[in-house]
């Protein structure tokens, strides 16, 4: 197959970055690996199927329709859907017995109402998230006394609660103390009501916490961008690589000095000049940022983006021989040299999340071949 454009991804090393995590956290607590936004833009499908092996506990995903497709694929393990949904969407989560999160009263009846029109005999599962300073969604500490009293009254016979969690803010940060103040904040709701079952999942940590803090009450984790090859702090271990982005070389022009490439003409040749264009642009998910600020990878060389990118072309400026046909890399290895996730992230101006996500649905996933050479 010779696409234009495509995504390579290591199905092993999201696996082996996954046993990296259960070997910090020890053998005691349960994963949940998050595949909410199509297995962070590299395909939940062979996400799950790497991740499959080291049998996790249960899955993340971010919205009912991402539980559905998970069920889809086979997925038999517990789905849980971490975004507040719309009332609509709870019945069909019931539904699809999906796990959803409940950080309000109001959701909570919808949910209740939900279970009693439910067909099969077990209880509805559900996850209640509280806000211990992420201020997006959860119930409020301070109301906890009235809310957690309703939900030990609805918890029965037709809903089970599943598990209590909540979202730290700064786990990556150089200064973990109001991560830790936030774990504080769980210990000591969890240590303080009564009704909690004895098999609820307890969960506080994303990637960053479960390699970088002690998780106090916690009995299970839920890591994210870490699988996908994301670094997560200082202190923590290095994920192994996992994706590559790479893209066909589709015309090769000598540039005179002074001449002009892309919109806005803003990169114009020092002096007489070899650029090459490349068929991906950000149309496909290659961050626009990186025109006239960042590097490709060609035959092992680093090479510069030049000029802005377009929809769906980028040009960088090369050294030695180059043809049409030939792999470029944006991100991943070429040879000797490489292009981290982070260093990719950090010349676009964002975070590594940004850049798996919005890798386009146009761009093929492929298995990495065991050499990094793509035929």
């Amino acid at each position: 197959m010779r696409s234009r454009a495509w995504v390579e991804v290591d199905a092993g090393a999201i696996r082996r970055n996954l046993e990296l995590v259960r070997s910090h956290v020890g053998a005691g607590a349960r994963v949940v690996p998050m595949v909410k936004c199509d297995g962070y833009g590299l395909g939940a499908g062979l996400v799950v199927e790497a991740l499959a092996p080291a049998r996790p506990f249960a899955y993340g995903v971010a919205t009912v329709d991402e539980g559905r497709a998970l069920r889809a694929l086979g997925v038999r393990v517990p789905v849980m859907v971490f975004c507040p949904a719309p009332p609509g969407d709870l019945a069909r989560m019931a539904r699809a017995r999906l796990v959803p999160t409940i950080s309000d009263l109001e959701s909570l009846g919808v949910l209740a109402n939900a279970a009693c029109h439910a067909d099969g005999a077990e209880p509805l599962p559900f996850q209640v998230e509280i806000d211990t300073g992420m201020g997006r969604s959860g119930f409020a500490l301070s109301d906890a006394a009235q809310w957690w009293a309703e939900v030990r009254a609805v918890a029965s016979p037709g809903l089970r609660l599943f598990g209590v969690f909540t979202h730290l803010h700064s786990a990556d940060g150089a200064d973990l103390g109001s991560a830790r103040r936030q774990i504080e904040r769980f210990d000591d709701f969890v240590g303080a009501v009564e009704g909690i079952p004895s098999d609820a999942l307890l969960h506080v940590a994303n990637s960053a916490a479960a390699l970088r803090l002690e998780l106090g009450a916690a009995n299970a984790v839920r890591p994210g961008i870490f699988l996908y090859g994301g670094s997560v702090g200082h202190g923590a271990p290095t994920p192994e690589t996992v994706a590559a982005l790479r893209a066909r070389v589709v015309m090769v022009r000598e540039a005179a000095p002074g001449a002009t490439v892309g919109y806005g003409a803003t990169y114009r040749a020092r002096g007489r000049e070899r650029w090459a264009t490349v068929a991906i642009g950000y149309g496909d998910g290659l961050p626009r940022e990186l025109g006239n600020a960042g590097w490709a990878l060609l035959r092992g060389r680093r090479s510069p983006i030049v000029g802005r990118i377009s929809m769906d072309t980028a040009v960088v400026r090369v050294a030695g021989d180059v043809a049409v046909g030939d792999s470029v890399t944006f991100l991943g290895g070429d040879g000797e040299a490489d292009i981290a996730l982070g260093e990719l992230a950090e010349m676009a101006g964002t975070v590594a999340h940004q850049v798996l996500a919005g890798l386009s649905a146009r761009l093929p996933r492929l298995r990495m071949a065991r050499s990094r050479d793509f035929v």
